[in-house]
């Protein structure tokens, strides 16, 4: 019972019977602010689709490069940095969620009860506004008998005196009475009529009116509450809903941010200082303590330099001539044309034997070419026990296949097999030389030193030999112990531009062709092949030495077109390297003049000034 009363006393209908208008202003201000509440999910929806789209192009820019070789050896923090990544375009990805729950399961809701309650309240207001109408007509009505009961009233009342005075009056006929008599009776009947159509139309008002206030107004009233109450209820359920939208997805962001830590706590910096270790170390040895060099004694280094250096100016006495910039420059550029060989490079921009590396590099990179290679052997060998098998079961069965369509498969598997075979061999050679060489000698770097304005090349015994001018152009020229491969094909043109033949085959006498001459020399020198011609005064007008060079290795000429050398041997520099990792020397032994290619990271060289 206390409900009841509860419930009556909070009714709309009851306690705000008069307030038909303002109800109308407050429903559609309500309607109004439940859409704009809509309006609020709709473009937070929009936001959360933006910032997902920038989270992801965000990934997408700060997306680090693919590249091999540092996949390999990739840093901690590069690790870290892209799993962070990827849990970043995980927190887009759950952003996307959130705005599509909140247009899917929100918005949509929200449109719909609104244009409901839109509807509802319209109807609602409608009927108040015909039961207001119907009200104001019968009061109306009320009104129109109430005047005209009250004028019948008046002129009863006036028809009245007048009889009254007429039968008072003894100079009137009594035809004259007997007409106001008429009269007056005829006024009393016609207000004794509008009396009663008065009073019926009071009753009839009075019971529509307590109807309209008590019965259908209040019916009205009540459901323009319903409908208030409903979109409060609505607003209250999609506030909730919106918030369960972020926690549906709050476990997996949660799961992304302790990614983010892991990837975090996975960084190691002493693991990162290892990696700098393996990526960069060289191999050599820290140079050793700078000797003492006492000038009152006799250099035999310098005496020998000296010698070298009177027979190579022996050599431009006999021709009265001298390798200017200018021709050497010419000479350079004519056989740039060839430098577009790049057979003896791999897809990385090194050499094949990765010679130009230093010496931990070079293991590193010719152990992964070992692993590399064996790796396709084994696929290869697979792809051939495959082919067998296969070629067995259709000899067995013709009816399943010919053999003879696997038979060029199974040719063409073998050879790559042999070829492959025979490249593992060769890397596998490489990489046992290099773990056989030792690894205490000294950077190239670090044997240069620079005293008094010279060039000084420091000798393992602890001299040195000072370069002095012998060249009249000026400029110093650039060490070239560093510089980047040329092609085969130009040391063969090399030698048939100093008046060397070629094989017929036209092969290259390049050291790494393996398919050119011998070693080239001088004439009268004993070396060479059987179609070599004597040199001309041209050949040694083009190849005046540029400089000297000593040995920091020793290295044995495993190629044609090359020449072995000892630690510490000093020889003569006639071409510097154009690209190839190889320089053209020189140098003068008991059988004469002998010159070829050696490697350029091997030797030291000091060019003439």
């Amino acid at each position: 019972m206390a409900v009841q009363e509860l419930e009556i006393g909070t009714s709309w209908g009851k306690e705000l019977w008069d307030q038909f208008d303002n109800l109308a202003t407050h429903t559609q201000k309500g309607i109004d602010f439940f859409e704009r509440f809509g309006n609020f999910i709709r473009d937070r929806s929009a936001i959360e689709v933006e910032y997902a789209l920038k989270l992801r192009r965000l990934v997408k820019n700060y997306q680090p490069k693919k590249n091999k070789e540092d996949e390999e050896n990739e840093f901690s923090t590069l690790i870290a940095f892209k799993n962070v990544l990827k849990e970043v375009a995980d927190l887009a990805g759950q952003r996307e969620v959130v705005a599509e729950n909140l247009q899917n399961q929100v918005l949509q809701g929200i449109t719909l009860l609104a244009k409901n309650l839109r509807d509802e309240r319209k109807k609602s207001l409608n009927q108040g506004a015909l039961l207001t109408q119907s009200l104001h007509t019968q009061i109306g009505t009320l009104e129109r008998a109430k005047r005209s009961y009250e004028k019948a009233f008046r002129e009863a009342e006036k028809a009245l005196e007048g009889y009254q005075k007429a039968d008072a009056d003894f100079h009137l006929s009594r035809a004259d009475v007997e007409k106001q008599r008429v009269n007056m009776n005829i006024r009393n009947s016609q207000s004794e009529d509008a009396k009663s159509e008065y009073a019926n139309q009071l009753q009839i008002t009075n019971k529509l009116q307590q109807q309209h206030y008590q019965t259908a107004l209040p019916e009205v009233f009540n459901r323009l509450q319903e409908l208030d109450e409903k979109r409060t209820r609505g607003m209250k359920e999609f506030i909730k809903r919106s918030a369960d939208v972020e926690y549906e997805v709050s476990p997996i962001i949660a799961r992304c941010l302790e990614g983010m830590v892991k990837a975090a706590d996975s960084i190691n910096e002493k693991d990162d200082s290892m990696i700098v270790i393996e990526k960069y170390q060289s191999g050599f040895q820290p140079p050793g303590d700078i000797p003492f060099e006492d000038l009152s004694k006799p250099d035999p280094d310098a005496a020998n330099n000296s010698q070298t250096h009177n027979s190579s100016t022996g050599l431009n006495h006999m021709t009265g001539k001298g390798t200017t910039k200018d021709k050497l420059k010419k000479r350079v550029g004519i056989f740039g044309i060839f430098t577009g060989n790049k057979n003896n490079l791999s897809t990385d921009g090194l050499k094949e034997d990765f010679s130009d590396l230093p010496p931990t590099q070079r293991r590193k990179k010719l152990a992964a070419k070992v692993q590399e290679l064996q790796q396709k052997v084994a696929q290869e060998q697979a792809a051939s026990d495959g082919l067998m098998k296969m070629k067995g079961v259709y000899e067995a069965n013709s009816m399943l296949g010919d053999p003879r369509t696997v038979e060029e498969q199974l040719n063409e598997s073998v050879n790559r097999l042999d070829r492959l075979r025979i490249e593992l061999q060769r890397y596998q050679k490489l990489l046992d030389q290099a773990n056989s060489q030792t690894c205490n000698q000294h950077s190239p770097q670090a044997n240069r030193v620079i005293q008094n304005g010279q060039r000084v090349s420091r000798h393992s015994n602890g001299s040195s030999n000072h370069e002095n001018n012998h060249d009249d152009n000026g400029e110093d020229h650039p060490d070239d112990a560093g510089s980047l491969s040329r092609s085969a094909s130009e040391s063969s043109v090399q030698q048939a531009q100093n008046g060397l033949n070629i094989n017929n085959n036209g092969s290259s006498a390049s050291p790494e062709s393996g398919l050119g001459t011998s070693h080239t020399s001088l004439p009268g020198s004993g070396q060479g092949s059987t179609n070599e011609q004597p040199l001309n005064d041209e050949y040694y007008d083009a190849d005046q030495p540029l400089g000297t060079c000593r040995a920091l290795y020793p290295f044995d000429a495993t190629s044609e077109g090359s020449i072995p050398m000892s630690e510490g041997e000093e020889l003569q520099v006639i071409e510097v390297d154009q690209g190839d990792g190889w320089t053209r020397v020189r140098r003068f032994s008991s059988k004469g003049w002998e010159e070829g290619f050696v490697p350029t990271s091997y030797i030291e060289c000091t060019l003439y000034a």
